[in-house]
């Protein structure tokens, strides 16, 4: 990376947020150039969406996405950005000693924490039905397990419960008690109905909350600042840029399909110079330059001495 001196310390950096007032709104990326736009309009961190990963693998949401290969993604992120970079790791890649070596890999590459849910595999998104969840202790040994294996203790732990839309409101509340006991630094309620639940669960499970704000799902669409009034620290937009793009990308092709030419799309494109100043184009270019007038003064010396 030309910019970055070394790998920032995320995991400190999103620490230091949970100790500070206010909502945190991290939209979800898939890749490194979404995660780097993210970062140049001042979001704070970034959601390596695990759902919003495999649909752009064209795989569905089912937990088919392996380790290595969320790995390699989150490295490319962590590689282009400076902010936190949150992992959905699903329901940790097996069970406690895979939940251990999950974190290992991703703290290794720069993650500053991981997202862990509760339910049995094949998972699915946390918005249809037909989910199941592990017992409750199951989930904790993974908590602990996650917790045990971090080296650096800034690393956020988030635990993940599908109980409200499963087993029930009164359910995931307990889960969430438990699982901060096993070492949880943030619980996320996911599915939850009306913002009367939020706003209870807030009350009830004393702890920083993850919100999920994804759309067409089960949850309503809550402002961050009243999400922020219920209690909430962090809101997420898990699958949001995949939609829009996507929406964009099909809306594109029909008219090149139609007309032959992409003239109408024009004023609703990045520019080249707007993709190349965030892609950091003319650094590279700078340093190519800077290497190869280096190694011709070099030479250049050289042959004075003789």
């Amino acid at each position: 990376m030309i910019v970055k001196k070394g790998r920032v310390d995320g995991a400190r950096l999103l620490r230091e947020e949970l100790s500070r007032p206010g909502i945190v709104l991290v939209p979800g990326v898939f890749n490194a150039l979404t995660a780097l736009m993210a970062q140049s309009l001042g979001f704070k961190a970034v959601y390596v969406s695990g759902a919003a990963v495999t649909a752009s693998m064209a795989l569905p949401d089912l937990g088919l996405i392996t380790m290595d290969e969320m790995v390699k993604t989150v490295k490319y992120i962590t590689d282009a950005v400076d902010i936190p970079v949150i992992v959905d790791i699903d329901t940790g890649y097996g069970e406690a000693l895979n939940v251990m070596r999950a974190v290992r890999e991703f703290e290794a590459v720069g993650a500053a924490g991981v997202q862990l849910e509760d339910q049995v595999l094949p998972k699915k998104c946390g918005h249809l039905t037909g989910k199941a969840l592990i017992p409750p202790d199951e989930m904790a040994k993974k908590i602990k397990a996650a917790v045990e294996a971090r080296r650096n203790p800034d690393f956020v732990i988030i635990a993940r419960t599908d109980a409200a839309n499963v087993t029930g409101f009164e359910d995931a509340v307990q889960r969430a008690q438990l699982y901060l006991e096993a070492g949880a630094d943030v619980i996320f309620p996911e599915a939850l109905r009306t913002e009367d639940e939020f706003r209870e669960f807030a009350k009830r499970v004393k702890a920083p909350l993850l919100a999920n704000m994804t759309e067409f799902g089960v949850s309503p669409l809550i402002p961050a600042k009243k999400l922020e009034e219920f209690g909430y620290k962090f809101v997420i937009f898990p699958v949001t840029a995949l939609r829009v793009a996507m929406y964009a990308i099909r809306e594109v092709f029909k008219t090149i399909l139609a007309e032959g030419t992409q003239v109408a799309w024009l004023d609703k494109m990045f520019t080249r110079k707007e993709l190349y100043e965030l892609i950091r184009y003319y650094d590279y270019e700078k340093l190519d330059r800077e290497i190869a007038e280096s190694v011709d003064r070099l030479i250049r010396d050289k042959k004075a001495v003789r």
